[in-house]
């Protein structure tokens, strides 16, 4: 096992990585931006290094200020976490380069599956079930009209090299498709510094699903069950689940077949999730992967007992995966809704301030994942996510239950900050849900019957 690890991420992830790493005995070395310096999450560091400002670009997504503190410290393996430079190829290798482990599935891997239309062929000769589209990056909006045309509407103009649902575009009427492709292309440069787009078929009510799986260096490969988030707004998770709610056991059996498969034939090492949609004739279609601990891990963890960050660290240090395919059993149900501080009224639009009270719930089976505290600044650079609240219960409606009753308990306040906190419990309270009849379309139904 490593001795020491350099957290290269901040607010919740940065907190939860560093609590693994100390239950190992691993010395963790946290980095921060200025605008960082009185976080929370940096109580658990051994030892800190400011990196830079405020400005992500020049702070955590600037590898050499990150690889300077890894080595003047000490570290032996960098944990990226997930968002800023946890997907990022180059990086990775930049890492391997220096004598520093990435804590993460191989250069090659990260390139290849975070290439969407590449993870798209890689997947398609796998034998895995893909959406019509473009099988390479699209050179013109003509070129991609023309695909758009074929398919037949609606379509989605997708990133090669999006994630965290940026960088898309669902057009359903022909007409407005080559200013939809201009304008996707603009943002995927200015967010991912790569303009290239593709175009698929996009599924109307589809359901969001999404494996959890583990990957040693020893080509061991193992399933940590399906995880249900299709309640989503403008194609972001905001609750998710596990195991999927209304769903066959044989088509989820499907599903994680399907991700395991495409796992071995690309050599995964790490803790990596492969993502599906499930269209409302039940058939089910490969979109994408995602070569880092997710957001919505904690849903696996409490379903499994299994702590994925501490594997995550295990794998890295060479260590076989702990567990077999046989060991994994889903007990009960567990559910996470994520709290940003943004405002459901106004298009979700972030609401930057200082958290006066901050007062997170508590009981039996519920866990929250925070950064969060008293007099905490949220600024405007970085992601809006709070907090994460997940709780666990032998069923889905006592899962519901217990949520509804644990956000009823939180409370956040601070002048002109807003949380989710009140939306997520209307889609809680919704019968959709409630009875697994709903689709990734239900919170934009809902914002639309409040506007």
């Amino acid at each position: 096992m490593f001795s020491s690890v350099l957290v290269a991420n901040r607010g919740e992830i940065a907190l939860r990585i560093a609590r693994s790493c100390r239950e190992l005995g691993v010395r963790v070395i946290m980095i921060h931006s200025t605008a960082d310096r009185d976080s929370p999450a940096l109580r658990l560091a051994d030892q800190r290094v400011q990196i830079g400002p405020a400005t992500a670009k020049r702070s955590y997504l600037y590898p050499p200020a990150i690889l300077e503190a890894a080595l003047n410290a000490g570290a032996q393996a960098v944990h990226p976490g997930y968002g800023f430079l946890s997907e990022d190829a180059d990086f990775a290798e930049m890492c391997e380069s220096k004598g520093l482990t990435f804590i993460g599935p191989s250069p090659s891997v990260i390139a290849a599956l975070g290439d969407k239309t590449q993870a798209r062929n890689l997947a398609a000769a796998s034998g895995l079930p893909v959406l019509p589209g473009s099988p390479a990056p699209l050179r013109t909006g003509q070129e991609a009209k023309q695909v758009a045309d074929e398919i037949g509407y609606p379509v989605i103009i997708k990133a090669v090299a999006g994630g965290g649902g940026r960088g898309m575009a669902v057009v359903r009427d022909p007409r407005d498709f080559l200013k939809a492709c201009a304008e996707t292309r603009t943002s995927a440069q200015a967010v991912f510094g790569d303009g290239r787009v593709f175009v698929e078929k996009y599924v109307e009510h589809a359901r969001h699903i999404e494996v959890q799986v583990l990957g040693d260096l020893h080509g061991g490969i193992v399933s940590l069950g399906e995880r249900d988030c299709t309640v989503q707004r403008r194609r972001q998770k905001l609750i998710e689940e596990s195991p999927a709610p209304g769903l066959s056991a044989e088509l989820t059996g499907r599903i994680r077949q399907a991700a395991v498969t495409l796992a071995r034939a690309v050599g995964y090492a790490g803790a990596g999730t492969f993502e599906f949609l499930v269209d409302p004739g039940g058939a089910f279609y490969f979109i994408e992967a995602n070569c880092r601990i997710q957001v919505e891990h904690p849903v696996t963890e409490m379903v499994t007992g299994v702590d994925l960050v501490r594997e995550q660290l295990l794998i890295a240090a060479g260590r076989p995966l702990s567990l077999r395919q046989r060991d994994v059993e889903l007990r009960g149900v567990a559910i996470e809704c994520r709290v940003n501080t943004e405002d459901p009224r106004r298009g979700f639009l972030p609401t930057p301030g200082v958290v006066e009270r901050f007062l997170p719930p508590g009981g039996p089976f519920t866990r929250v994942d925070t950064h969060g505290a008293d007099g905490v600044s949220i600024g405007a650079e970085y992601d809006s996510l709070l907090a994460k609240v997940i709780v666990w219960a032998p069923d889905r409606d006592q899962a519901i239950a217990r949520m509804r009753r644990a956000l009823s308990e939180f409370h956040v306040s601070g002048r002109g900050v807003c949380t989710t906190i009140e939306f997520l419990q209307d889609i809680l309270g919704d019968a959709r849900f409630q009875e697994a009849r709903h689709t990734t379309s239900l919170a934009d139904i809902m914002v639309a019957a409040t506007s």
